[in-house]
């Protein structure tokens, strides 16, 4: 209760403060793992980085078909959790990882600690503007074009990115994976669907977020800070990825964060098939 009554900008101040003691108590007992970022860098969800990072490695896998023999692209890298838990996974050549991500210093830190390890596994910055984590971006999200040939990858996969899209964005990104997977690759996409069963849940009060506000294609919790979450109908992403020639590999694997008692995730996940 405490904590919601400071103001956004001292909440984050405060939890850097601590962050950066925890972290520099860690190097004092020399419990730093050079995979693993300072507490303080860490800008991308919640939960345990390595634990995290690991149980998706697992659902790429089991749930996208993930192959040691894949060329991999994040797309929204962040500061490499999901990269982290691969590099013991893909084989080289074949097996290769590219990642961009619009926060530079999530770039900055794989660069510098994966990069020198694992040169199989690279990472670009893509400056493209977020009002939420890349407010002076300089390109459009619903223009860009992911830096990659035509059929280059056999797996990509977005991790809460068009959570904090917009319908545009979201389409155009679908339009880029749909260029950059070869054919019969696969996309693995995270995000929050609104159907009859998570808006009964909202309604009820059992969701952890509520999208009960509607903005120009999508609804979102906090109509001030739009990008901070964004859910979309379940019946316009199907047909957004059927439209790109993609089909989507029943059945949806549905998350908690609606109050779901029977789930995957916390949030829904969506397998593609080019």
């Amino acid at each position: 209760m405490f904590k919601r009554l400071l103001p956004l900008p001292i909440r984050r101040l405060v939890k850097s403060i601590l962050y950066r003691l925890w972290d520099q108590y860690d190097s004092l007992r020399g419990h730093r793992d050079p995979l693993t970022p300072p507490r303080s860098r860490i800008f991308i969800g919640a939960g345990d980085f390595r634990t995290v990072g690991q149980r998706f490695k697992q659902l790429f896998t089991e749930l996208g078909g993930l192959k040691p023999t894949d060329a991999v692209l994040d797309v929204g890298c962040g500061i490499g959790r999901m990269a982290v838990p691969l590099t013991n996974y893909l084989i080289a050549p074949d097996g290769r990882y590219e990642g961009f991500d619009i926060v530079a210093q999530g770039i900055t830190w794989c660069q510098r600690n994966i990069t020198p390890r694992f040169p199989t596994f690279r990472f670009q910055l893509a400056d493209v503007h977020n009002a939420h984590y890349n407010p002076n971006g300089r390109f459009p999200a619903h223009q860009y074009r992911f830096p990659y040939a035509d059929n280059e990858f056999d797996f990509v996969f977005l991790t809460s990115v068009f959570t904090h899209m917009d319908r545009p964005e979201i389409e155009r990104y679908t339009t880029q994976i749909a260029r950059v997977l070869r054919p019969g690759g696969r996309a693995f996409i995270t995000m929050f669907l609104l159907n009859d069963e998570s808006r009964a849940l909202m309604a009820a009060g059992q969701s952890q977020y509520n999208f009960r506000h509607a903005l120009n294609g999508r609804w979102v919790f906090d109509p001030t800070n739009p990008e901070a979450g964004s859910a979309y109908d379940e019946t316009f992403v199907r047909d957004l990825f059927a439209r790109h020639q993609l089909t989507l590999r029943e059945p949806i694997y549905y998350g908690s964060w609606c109050g779901r008692t029977d789930f995957t995730s916390f949030q829904d996940i969506l397998i593609l098939e080019k």
